[in-house]
């Protein structure tokens, strides 16, 4: 089976970390993969067993999703053009037997064009590929209810499922979205997480700073530096992810002269390092959610909630019940608050491992398979 996965990260890379996890799994499943990328590259993650197109890319203005940048500035027509050129080669290419988009269409509506020319296109060929949508737990609800009726009618005229992410024993999707017209379509695959992590040395006891792969993580590495002043028995490892990561490591430096912090770019063995850390200091991404699950680690989740977003403080709600689990607003997020969630963290100890479905890419390749063949 040919296998095409289509998706554009904006802002962080989880989007694309999803996507390379769940192609992995059709790889391994014996499947020709091929991701189509639409962000900014991100060397950091492993694309083994898959074939990546890289189109021209694009990222958000920050959290201004409604501005566009490429390599050189605003992204213009010319740039939209190329990306739409580009996408439908790759569709001619590959020939899929199953086209997948991951979120759209419950997000990415400013990159509507080059969605409608490449549904359009697959409608247009024979045989007919089975179309999938892949979606997360939870997704940023609608502003307005016209947006979830449009959605729905793109569902229900090209697509044959959509694959939602979630242990529906935790969140279904109606918790951040209205399904209305769409519960014949939603699959729910469980967790989409790579394999259980094996344990490296590094990390060891340590406090685990992470935040993701762009800059919106600066507040909680700041946070962090000075919360190595009141909680100086423990070395404090900040991982700084994104294309910038150096950048930010010299701008943050003087500020951890002569404390326990050590500061380099995001790691391929974070999650190994997890296994052994003392705590964790992250967002509340699905990824590092599920890292957070997997390990066991004592964690101080601080969810991302610049401008209109929720969805991980939904997430961070679903959780915080949790042994060991804490969640700061944003909001509250200074180094005194942030040494006191950590030491409350490390109070907790560590939890057994996680009984929730997690085996969401199996699920998934069994479920398109099945599709297909049909």
């Amino acid at each position: 089976m040919r296998v095409m996965i289509v998706v554009t990260h904006l802002l962080g890379t989880g989007h694309l970390a999803r996507a390379l996890v769940l192609g992995r799994a059709f790889s391994e499943a014996g499947h020709s993969v091929t991701v189509v990328s639409g962000g900014f590259p991100a060397p950091q993650l492993a694309i083994d067993g898959v074939a990546l197109v890289q189109l021209p890319p694009l990222r958000s203005d920050g959290t201004n999703f409604s501005r566009l940048l490429g390599e050189a500035g605003e992204a213009d027509k010319t740039l939209f053009e190329a990306r739409i050129a580009a996408l439908l080669d790759a569709l001619h290419e590959v020939a899929p037997d199953l086209l997948i988009t991951e979120l759209y269409p419950f997000g990415r509506r400013g990159l509507r064009h080059e969605f409608s020319a490449l549904l359009e296109a697959a409608s247009a060929r024979s045989p007919r590929p089975v179309v999938l949508a892949s979606i997360r737990d939870i997704l940023a609800p609608p502003s307005r209810p016209e947006k979830a009726t449009k959605a729905a009618e793109i569902v229900t005229r090209y697509y044959d499922g959509v694959l939602v992410h979630s242990d529906p024993s935790v969140t279904r999707l109606d918790a951040s979205w209205p399904t209305q017209g769409l519960e014949d379509k939603l699959l729910y695959t469980g967790y989409v997480a790579p394999a259980r992590p094996y344990p490296v040395q590094d990390g060891t006891g340590e406090i685990l700073v992470s935040a993701g792969g762009g800059p919106v993580g600066v507040p909680i590495f700041r946070a962090a530096i000075e919360a190595a002043r009141k909680i100086t028995n423990r070395r404090w490892r900040l991982l700084v992810g994104g294309t910038e990561a150096a950048t930010l490591i010299n701008m943050l430096a003087p500020l951890a002269r002569d404390l326990p912090v050590k500061m380099e770019p995001a790691r391929p063995d974070f999650r190994g390092m997890l296994c052994n850390a003392a705590c964790s200091v992250s967002m509340c991404g699905y990824n590092t959610a599920l890292d957070i699950l997997q390990t066991g680690v004592p964690a101080v989740m601080v969810p991302f909630d610049d401008g209109k977003e929720i969805e991980q403080s939904l997430r961070a709600e679903s959780l915080a019940h949790l042994d060991a689990v804490e969640v700061l607003p944003t909001a509250d997020l200074d180094g005194d608050t942030l040494a006191a969630a950590v030491d409350r963290a490390m109070q907790g100890g560590r939890r057994a491992a996680s009984t929730l479905q997690m085996d969401g890419a199996r699920r998934s390749v069994e479920i398109a398979e099945r599709m297909v063949g049909q």
